[in-house]
């Protein structure tokens, strides 16, 4: 398969395939406006382990590739970790223990269940350790900090965008939110609830699911089976991607159009060939680097956020050339990162 950077280079002019330094960096820093200045150097060598949901889409790529370059830049050791998916919080937390037995000195988790490491957490701050709340949201005492984007306003993004889009019509749009005990979906579903309360927009659930292709494929052919005149599809990254393929197929009689709420690189890809429209992006790449600065900054005492948010943007044909790249991937021929901390 063609990388995006050879999809992409006939209408990216400036595309930037390889990141170039990445702070200063307008952010939302504890409700304020801030330029983000990470540390220059980690005073030795902390060791740092890092839990991920799974490896199996280009987000989660991207957000791997974030921690590697920042714990590298920084010089701390720093072990990477995947589940397998949102249905094996069992391996999470299996995976959290053999932290323990490898001593780590900071956890950064991006977690698959909200509440689901929550007496974990409460003993890692009992004795201390550093525990930092990675893009998917923790909803347990104890958290140290936080590098992560309110999915209730990457929500508020993708329905304005739509509304905007259809002109203020009526407009019957299906929602593929992601798996259901996901923190980063229970606050997209309560922001999807407030922003469309009230409105023209009429919403048609397809229901829950990992985020897999083979399991976001399914939840989309019941959802047009069940309502194939539907205006507009809002899903996950995995479902818009199949969405846009299946609605865009010759011969398909299904008008909806596709808006995925956060981006990966083949939403970008998909942007960039009119299949779907927009995308808001957390910028998954800049939230990993913030998250492990936050660890040692916590480690060492030094001034530390509660909350390091990145500024959402929608992305659509109209601004995809000035991109910065960078934000969402890693470099062309880089995949999924996975790395035992060193003993």
């Amino acid at each position: 398969m063609r990388t995006l950077c050879a999809l992409l280079s006939s209408w990216l002019i400036a595309f930037p395939c390889l990141a170039a330094e990445w702070f200063p960096l307008q952010v939302e820093m504890d409700g304020r406006k801030a330029d983000y200045q990470p540390l220059d150097r980690a005073s030795k060598p902390w060791r740092i382990c890092a839990l991920l949901p799974h490896g199996m889409d280009r987000y989660w790529w991207g957000v791997a590739w974030g921690l590697y370059e920042e714990a590298q830049r920084q010089g701390v050791q720093l072990g990477i970790y995947e589940a397998g998916g949102y249905q094996y919080p069992d391996m999470q937390r299996a995976q959290l223990t053999r932290c323990g037995q490898l001593a780590a000195d900071a956890y950064v988790i991006a977690a698959i269940k909200a509440k689901g490491l929550c007496d974990e957490i409460a003993l890692l701050k009992r004795d201390k350790v550093p525990v930092i709340d990675l893009v998917n949201g923790i909803d347990c005492p104890g958290v140290t900090a936080r590098s992560r984007v309110d999915f209730a306003g990457m929500v508020r993004a993708a329905i304005g965008y739509i509304r905007t889009h259809s002109k203020g019509r009526p407009v019957r749009v299906g929602w593929l939110p992601g798996p259901k005990d996901a923190g980063w979906v229970q606050a997209a579903e309560r922001s999807m609830a407030e922003v469309t309360a009230g409105t023209n927009v009429t919403l048609r659930s397809a229901g829950y699911g990992p985020v897999d292709r083979s399991t976001q494929a399914v939840l989309v052919r019941q959802l047009l089976a069940r309502e194939p005149q539907l205006d507009y599809i809002l899903g996950n990254a995995e479902a818009a991607a199949f969405a846009a393929q299946l609605v865009r197929a010759r011969g398909s009689h299904y008008k909806a159009q596709v808006v995925s709420f956060y981006a990966t690189e083949r939403v970008l890809e998909a942007i960039g060939d009119g299949t779907i429209l927009a995308a808001p992006t957390d910028s998954p790449v800049i939230q990993a680097r913030v998250a492990v600065d936050l660890a040692v900054r916590a480690l060492e005492g030094k001034p530390i956020a509660t909350l390091v948010s990145p500024e959402i943007e929608v992305i659509d044909q109209s601004n995809l050339k000035g991109f910065d790249i960078s934000r969402l991937m890693p470099p062309s021929g880089h995949w999924m990162i996975r790395q035992e901390l060193p003993e």
